[in-house]
């Protein structure tokens, strides 16, 4: 139960305000993992109280500690748990079990928020929550005699919530005490139900509120100065982000010239599968607060500014040369609205333009050059209509359209998701239905649809899954999807313990199995069965092991890069061990081998991550990982001359670095170092021409050259939250990339030729403030 206050609340963490004392008080707190269902102990007492008033609401905890001196409060950024123990609250403005928003801090200070809509660990080592999602709140940690303390606000803007005069939400508290690595929650959350969000409590009390206007304006300038081979360059850019709440339940975001200098670096790697390598999403604007755009995975916004996708118009390959490509296109603008009624409707629209690209193209005999468009002026949009209902069930319509200007492919692409869960929460059944249509350039339809059906609670679990997708489905205009044609059966079933034993804190093992057939052939394309055994002991270090085969001959219907040809793959035998000491330590490693042989003369692969970390104090924590890899007779697409396919049997060896550190000096202030070192190179050894029947035969072709390619990236930055979502950034990054056809076995040799031909430093410095339109009117 809430309790109203006219009252000023001073958030500092020591609740001086009398009416705290009069708020009514939540505790018995109860444990969700290792051992579910077990009170706290007395001595570890968790004590909780709600105000509010018509901007916010506030929270008070108390957290009891026998030992505060254990009390862990590593320093991290923003949304990083690190080591350190945890408050938690989680709302639900609607009451439907659908959605929470979970806002945490850390005993040292250390905000972090996501929107949960997925089901499974509540704690916030669960990264498959939205943790991009990011609020403005306030919050202060006091670390006492007896344990710490909390206080929050949380303002109705970083909420969604229905306006009605008496409001009723899902509410639940969250604790973890990392020492231990044990969980705790106010509302008892039953690990036997995987669904959680609908096992919160109730909070009642809050009636006759009347929130101010959601309207924020957050204005940046940023400074790049670029210096490389070909020069040096000065470059400002300004711009702004809008944030308005078209009422309590919905919200406008705008972004008005954006600026992406500053995003993490992408891990290039060299590519020798038929399918493009995709990217993780760095943008901020594409990140926030996008659940409901990434139902049906019909959208990867890295196609929105990615790389231009066409050849210019009359381009003539014989004699012309493009000489110039634009990396990137450049985003105009974009806009999404997204919220949820009272009855549980969803609504997402999103809305981006992109602008017309050119590339250079020069005539090799004249020497001429003229421009082409490699991306035509283009306009994305995203509709999701996700209706919830039972607190536990959704269907979903999805809809994503690309318009080009011009001639060029125009797309659009519609999916039905459903999403349904008996009221035990026991037994789920979910499945969907894709249609794709491609004009202009194509004019081609085509569908994939999928059922899925799963038992999804108690120690024995299975899943039973079954899709099919035709030969003309294609959602890669604004989505990604890497095969089609194809139909699939797949099942599973797990057993798990739900509470510790003498060896366990944690323990699942899954039995797998899976078959694709190609459609037009009705030949086998991907089959394994596999047995995994994973957990955490009582010492909080992590194991699994894995075996999979694939008993059967298979066929690569993508490998050979030509429609309607196909090449064998053999049968093989996967093995990977994956161990993960108790990150609570000094000094904690990861190591993960793996193995896998082929049922062909020579052919494997192996290889293996090693990663020690090393806290130095709660302010230096540094990482260091390398990844090994190799693979012996791989054999592989090289080469297409409109008349024969070749394949090569080759070496493959990759060797990866990667070294990350952090110095926080304080828990709005740090230093951040990230470098990465990649080196990869394909050794060809024999030659082989593809045979009509996916196998390959003896060939004199020798034309395909072996291929080197090494990466360098650094990134040295220093941040500082100033304010409530304002932030002064500044960062160093130096990048190199080099790719040959003669192959450097020596890394000293490799790395010359990057830092002497190719080295790219950039220093930057962006500003961002965030101005709240009710504080800003009071200026004038």
């Amino acid at each position: 139960m809430a309790k109203t206050t006219a009252e000023k609340i001073v958030i500092d963490g020591k609740f001086n305000e009398a009416v705290w004392k009069d708020a009514p008080l939540a505790g018995d707190f109860v444990m969700f993992q290792p051992d579910n269902g077990k009170p706290i102990d007395s001595s570890k007492n968790t004590e909780v109280r709600i105000l509010y008033d018509n901007d916010a609401v506030y929270i008070a905890a108390v957290m009891h500690d026998n030992d505060p001196s254990k009390i862990r409060k590593e320093i991290t950024q923003r949304d990083n748990v690190g080591t350190a123990d945890i408050f938690g609250v989680f709302i639900n403005g609607f009451n439907d079990g659908q959605q929470d928003f979970q806002f945490f801090v850390t005993a040292a200070g250390v905000q972090l928020d996501r929107l949960a809509t997925e089901d499974g660990d509540v704690s916030p080592d669960n990264f498959s929550q939205d943790f991009s999602w990011d609020a403005i709140w306030d919050s202060k940690v006091v670390i006492t005699d007896f344990g710490w303390t909390v206080e929050m606000k949380i303002p109705y803007a970083a909420l969604r919530f229905s306006k009605e005069n008496v409001q009723t939400w899902g509410l639940n508290f969250y604790r973890s005490i990392r020492r231990d690595r044990q969980h705790y929650t106010w509302s008892p959350i039953d690990s036997e139900i995987r669904s959680t969000r609908n096992q919160n409590g109730v909070l009642e009390g809050i009636e006759n509120i009347k929130t101010s206007t959601r309207l924020f304006f957050i204005p940046y300038s940023s400074y790049y100065y670029e210096n490389n081979e070909s020069g040096s360059a000065n470059k400002f850019k300004a711009g702004m982000d809008i944030k308005y709440g078209i009422n309590d339940s919905f919200t406008l975001d705008a972004i008005l010239v954006p600026d992406f200098g500053q995003t993490r670096f992408d891990n290039v790697i060299l590519n020798l599968s038929p399918f493009e390598q995709q990217f993780s999403e760095n943008r901020p604007f594409f990140t926030e607060g996008t659940d409901l755009f990434n139902k049906g995975a019909l959208l990867y916004s890295r196609r929105i500014g990615g790389a231009p996708r066409f050849t210019p118009e009359n381009y003539d390959q014989a004699n012309e040369t493009i000489t110039n490509t634009p990396a990137t296109v450049n985003l105009l603008n974009a806009v999404k609205i997204s919220g949820r009624t009272k009855k549980g409707l969803g609504i997402g629209v999103l809305n981006a333009v992109t602008e017309r690209t050119y590339a250079t193209i020069q005539n090799n005999t004249t020497g001429e050059k003229r421009e082409g468009i490699v991306e035509p002026l283009t306009n994305y949009n995203v509709l999701v209509l996700d209706q919830r209902f039972n607190q536990n069930s959704s269907v979903t319509l999805v809809n994503t359209n690309t318009f080009r200007e011009g001639s060029y492919r125009d797309a659009n692409v519609a999916g039905l998701l459903f999403d349904l869960n008996t009221k035990e929460n026991s037994y789920n059944l979910s499945g969907d239905f894709k249609y794709s249509s491609i004009t202009s350039d194509g004019n081609y339809d085509g569908f994939k649809t999928s059922l899925n059906f799963e038992k999804t609670s108690g120690k024995y679990r299975y899943t039973l899954f079954g899709k099919y997708l035709s030969a003309d489905y294609d959602i890669n205009d604004l989505g990604i999807g890497f095969q089609t044609d194809y139909h699939n059966i797949y099942a599973d079933f797990s057993y798990r313990i739900l509470n510790p034993n003498k060896i366990f804190n944690t323990f699942r093992t899954d039995v797998k199995s899976s078959l694709e057939l190609e459609n037009t052939t009705g030949k086998v394309q991907d089959n394994f069965a596999n047995f995994s055994a994973e957990g955490n002991t009582r010492k909080n270090d992590y194991y699994k092991f894995l075996v999979q085969i694939n008993p059967l001959e298979s066929f690569d219907f993508y490998q050979p890069r030509v429609a309607g040809r196909y090449s064998y793959v053999p049968r093989s035998l996967t093995s990977l061990f994956v161990f993960s000491s108790n990150y609570n330590n000094t000094l904690a490693i990861d190591f993960n081998p793996s193995a896998k042989l082929y049922d062909e003369k020579g052919r494997k692969d192996y290889g293996f991550f090693f990663s020690p970390r090393y806290r130095i104090n709660d302010k230096i924590l540094l990482i260091y990982g390398f990844n090994y890899f190799r693979s012996m007779n791989d054999r592989g697409f090289v080469a297409y001359d409109g008349a024969g396919i070749y394949y090569a049997e080759r070496d493959i060896k990759t060797i990866t670095n990667e070294l990350s550190g952090k110095f926080a000096l304080n828990n709005k202030m740090t230093i951040n170092l990230t470098a990465r070192y990649y080196w990869s190179f394909s050794d060809n050894h024999e030659f082989f021409a593809l045979q009509d029947d996916g196998y390959l035969s003896a060939t004199g072709f020798t034309g395909a050259p072996d291929e080197n390619f090494n990466v360098w990236n650094f990134d040295l930055s220093y941040s500082w939250w100033f304010a409530p979502a304002s932030q002064i950034s500044v960062l160093y990054r130096n990048n190199a990339l080099d790719y040959r056809n003669d192959i450097r076995r020596n890394i000293g040799d490799n790395l010359k030729n990057l830092f002497d031909n190719s080295l790219n430093n950039i220093f930057s410095v962006s500003f961002r403030y965030y101005i709240d339109y009710n504080s800003a009117k009071k200026w004038f």
